[in-house]
């Protein structure tokens, strides 16, 4: 008997790929949609979280900017002038909720981030 000897050559993956199976992905598939739609959601919360000025139903002049509060306390909405708006009380993944006091009244606020445009 004659020894065969084999070399194994190790391919190495030049594009920093890791546990790639080589198959496409479907971007129709329920899965995929539900995975963009949540990146879409952490885009938008994170975006309103740091600070980025926004404005609501894309309407009028009217910018808004968050910010955080304290440590523990939530913080505010306030105009691009500075001036206060609402304090917030519950930030969501797409909903953030406030409130304001109007002539001794407490008027309930609710933003949808789906809705709200951010502005450079």
């Amino acid at each position: 008997m004659n020894k065969v000897n084999i070399n194994v050559i190790k391919e190495i993956k030049v594009d920093g790929r890791n546990n790639n199976t080589g198959r496409p992905v479907n971007a129709k598939s329920a899965r995929q949609i539900r995975l963009s739609k949540q990146a879409l959601y952490a885009k938008l919360n994170s975006m309103f979280v740091s600070g980025r000025k926004f404005k609501i139903n894309n309407g009028g002049d009217s910018i808004y900017v968050y910010s955080a509060g304290d440590k523990g306390s939530m913080g505010c909405i306030t105009n691009a002038v500075g001036m206060y708006v609402c304090n917030v009380k519950y930030i969501g993944r797409t909903k953030v909720q406030g409130f304001t006091y109007v002539l001794n009244k407490c008027v309930n606020v609710e933003i949808n981030l789906k809705k709200v445009t951010f502005v450079k």
